[in-house]
């Protein structure tokens, strides 16, 4: 995917995030599409800092499940679509942190039942570090 469609894709994630934060009914009215939206964008804003510093191939996909893993996976997994060591990548462990703990029940928020504003706030939170980390 190209850049702009990364950016296309942010977005709409930070809409949803925009209109859940003001959403008088709380973000629990619009937990499934947070979690939806907080997976995919995290994915966008790892491939798209890959595209800033110039690493990633072309027609690479990054798939959210590869965060369910171990780390040491995670970075097998990553690496084959690098053009460059990925332990030379600043800040990527931070990043693969964040990564993992944004996808840690992400399927029993999008699928479940419904959970404290105050953990779908700790995500939406994770999602703004990872925006800051990678500068995207």
């Amino acid at each position: 995917m190209k850049e702009e469609s990364h950016q296309q894709v942010l977005k709409e994630v930070l809409d949803e995030i925009s209109a859940a934060l003001k959403d008088e009914k709380g973000l629990q009215a619009h937990q499934r599409r947070l979690a939806f939206s907080l997976s995919l964008g995290a994915v966008n804003l790892l491939e798209l800092y890959f595209h800033k510093l110039n690493i990633i191939k072309g027609g690479t996909q990054i798939n959210h499940i590869w965060f369910n893993r171990k780390k040491e996976t995670i970075l097998d997994y990553l690496q084959n679509q690098l053009t460059s060591p990925i332990k030379e990548i600043e800040n990527i462990d931070k990043i693969l942190d964040l990564l993992i703990k944004l996808e840690e029940k992400r399927d029993d928020l999008a699928y479940g039942s419904p959970v404290k504003n105050e953990i779908l706030q700790e995500k939406i939170n994770l999602f703004f570090e990872l925006k800051k980390l990678t500068k995207c």
